[in-house]
């Protein structure tokens, strides 16, 4: 008995010294989707060589933007480490026109993701397995996020793959994925504002990239959609309505999800509390920081 107990000791104490300790906390990348070469930053808290495992967000950036782009404007990172979570920035693949925008393929939006039928689900999903199989991830505390055209992946990968993701808090979006047939309730944040002229919150054409032929959904519609198959009994309560925002909440849904949605009243088409995603982009909402509702939003929740 003392022999295996000895040996048992040798065994940990061994692992345990060839365990490497993290030095890199910034990592680029890659993986191969259908023949397409897909990129991401993973993006640790400076408290990663402890022994716990971490919640971790996924932040897509909007259409034209990038990672990269997205990170600097939405601030994301400083929340991260702030609050010892794991931040993923995956990139949209590149069109082959003169300004390589970025874009995803979210269902009808947008452009170029669309038009060559990019598989944007499969590629965040396996890049979900590799990051559970490299990083000291909790599997059942990854949380999806993004802005405008990020946002709408946001909505797809709620559709198609909730069995990964615990919950999603898009910004300045609405959902444009008919299909949508979710095998679980899903939590959902929904953060916009009343004077984004490229997303209108009221529906109908856009003003940003790919969305100016498309008849978008009005966001109330999308919220309501989601609250008939999260099978919501107290929907559409405003909770708070003052000069700055209003809150609405659908509640008593099943698995006691909640869906939430901000709109603020002031801002536009940008990230509130951040950037400006680009030299003439909006000014952002102050009314809310999105980094720190969508953060307690998504503590409450996993799978």
């Amino acid at each position: 008995m003392k022999i295996v107990s000895i040996f048992v000791l040798i065994f940990l104490i061994s692992c345990k010294r060839f365990e490497k300790p993290q030095t890199e906390f910034r990592i680029n990348a890659n993986i191969v989707i259908d023949g397409q070469n897909r990129t991401y930053t993973v993006v640790l808290p400076s408290t990663y060589n402890s022994p716990d495992k971490f919640p971790t967000v996924i932040a897509l950036h909007g259409g034209g933007g990038s990672g990269s782009q997205f990170e600097t404007s939405s601030k994301l990172s400083e929340k991260g480490e702030k609050s010892n979570f794991i931040v993923v920035y995956p990139d949209g693949v590149q069109s082959d026109g003169l300004l390589k925008a970025r874009t995803w393929n979210a269902g009808t939006c947008c452009e170029y993701a669309v038009e060559k039928n990019i598989n944007d689900v499969k590629f965040i999903s396996k890049m979900i397995d590799n990051l559970i199989a490299n990083y000291k991830i909790n599997p059942k505390k990854i949380y999806a996020t993004g802005h405008s055209n990020g946002g709408m992946l946001a909505y797809r990968l709620a559709c198609e793959i909730p069995e990964k993701i615990a919950a999603i808090a898009p910004n300045s979006c609405t959902m444009v994925f008919s299909e949508c047939k979710p095998t679980r309730p899903m939590p959902i944040l929904q953060m916009h504002s009343t004077r984004d002229v490229n997303i209108p919150h009221k529906g109908g054409p856009g003003g940003g990239i790919g969305t100016k032929n498309l008849n978008l959904p009005a966001l109330t519609s999308v919220m309501d959609f989601w609250s008939q198959k999260n099978s919501c009994k107290v929907p559409n309560v405003i909770v708070v309505d003052n000069s700055k925002y209003t809150f609405t909440q659908w509640t008593s849904c099943n698995n006691n999800v909640k869906i939430g949605y901000y709109l603020t009243k002031d801002g536009g088409h940008a990230w509130p509390g951040g950037l400006p995603g680009s030299a003439m982009g909006d000014t952002p909402s102050l009314a809310i920081n999105a980094n720190d509702v969508l953060w307690d939003f998504f503590k409450e929740y996993e799978l």
